[in-house]
């Protein structure tokens, strides 16, 4: 059990120290769109929805990476109270009654819609726009693997802290 927590927290790890650089790579992209818009009064559509994919790609597939570090947003009004043990019922509970329900859901209805888009190998609508519209929504899925192997290992966690192991 524990190699496999390693394992996909060191995964979890490496996509978000990889998105943290993409961050800042989006970052550039938006000041370059600003810069050529309002300077130079030049507009480009693909900047800017490259500005917008790697939004998405840091907001999907950095869920894991937050789940990880335990830094989602969470009512602690009663659970900062508990023992450990008891924390580690409550991650339990709510992995197995809320996070991994839904997220298997947001998978199930997502998955219609994405590969309708791969047919079509969507484009984006605008003039001048990316033609990776179906990478884009792809992510979703994406997101549905990582954060349920992340959900995963602090499921393995939450039975070892009941268990005692440490």
């Amino acid at each position: 059990m524990h190699f496999i927590i390693q394992r996909i927290n060191r995964f979890s790890e490496l996509l978000g120290h990889l998105l943290a650089w993409l961050t800042l790579v989006m970052a550039l992209l938006l000041l370059t769109v600003v810069a050529l818009r309002y300077v130079f009064e030049i507009g480009s559509i693909a900047l800017q929805e490259s500005v917008l994919y790697l939004h998405g790609a840091i907001l999907l597939l950095g869920a894991g990476f937050t789940l990880k570090h335990d830094a989602h947003v969470r009512v602690d009004v009663f659970y900062r109270g508990f023992s450990k043990h008891q924390q580690a019922w409550v991650n339990l509970l709510g992995n197995l009654l809320f996070l991994l329900p839904v997220t298997v859901f947001i998978g199930a209805v997502s998955w219609e819609y994405v590969w309708v888009s791969w047919q079509r190998l969507e484009g984006s609508a605008e003039a001048g726009g990316l033609p990776l519209v179906f990478i884009q929504k792809s992510l979703i899925l994406a997101f549905v693997v990582t954060f349920t192997l992340q959900a995963i290992a602090q499921l393995m966690i939450s039975i070892g802290a009941i268990k005692g192991d440490d």
